[in-house]
């Protein structure tokens, strides 16, 4: 289970540990908290009072300092499963559903074209439709889009990142998401 870690603002940060959030709180850096009580931990007895420090850990935290980092400037790193994620699974040329070991990244211009490995070039592809469109361009090959590629928002990198998403960090993470997003059912 992971912590969604915003900044006291409300902008993802990361997610992380029960761990790294018990660390925040025992910090005294956690500024304010949503969702479920996730966690409790019951650490030792205090000397003095005899009282034992408990630390209850919640699903969404806000903590204290401000990022040194415009998130919106980010660019969320590119890998296959969250293309895949982005795409929903969906072929970009066939318009078939395909389970993630069937799929393939496919670039639009390919390499061999001087293409790039971007968000912007890239999009989700079954083996055999990106075997048969090989090293052209999708109107050299006579395969048009089905959809166009787009770069995620820093909302959708959070979501495309992490499969196990309680659900009121999904509901916290969605309200924030484009409503051109793909990831909106």
């Amino acid at each position: 289970m992971k912590v969604l870690k915003l900044s006291a603002q409300g902008l993802p940060q990361s997610w992380i540990s029960l761990e790294q959030a018990v660390i925040h709180y025992a910090a005294e850096e956690v500024r304010w908290e949503m969702g479920a009580k996730v966690a409790v931990f019951h650490g030792g007895h205090n000397a003095i009072t005899g009282e034992q420090s408990i630390i209850t850990v919640n699903s969404i935290i806000g903590t204290r300092g401000v990022p040194n980092i415009n998130p919106f400037n980010l660019k969320p790193g590119l890998t296959n499963s969250k293309l895949f994620a982005r795409d929903r699974n969906i072929c970009a040329y066939c318009g078939d559903h395909f389970h993630e070991e069937d799929l393939t990244r496919e670039h639009i211009i390919p390499f061999a074209q001087n293409g790039v490995d971007v968000w912007m070039n890239v999009v989700t592809a079954c083996r055999p439709c990106n075997h048969r469109k090989s090293h052209r361009t999708p109107e050299q090959a006579h395969m048009p889009l089905l959809y166009a590629p787009y770069v995620p928002s820093l909302w959708e990198d959070f979501i495309l990142r992490n499969r196990r998403i309680l659900a009121d960090q999904m509901e916290f993470l969605m309200a924030h998401v484009p409503k051109s997003s793909r990831l909106i059912v």
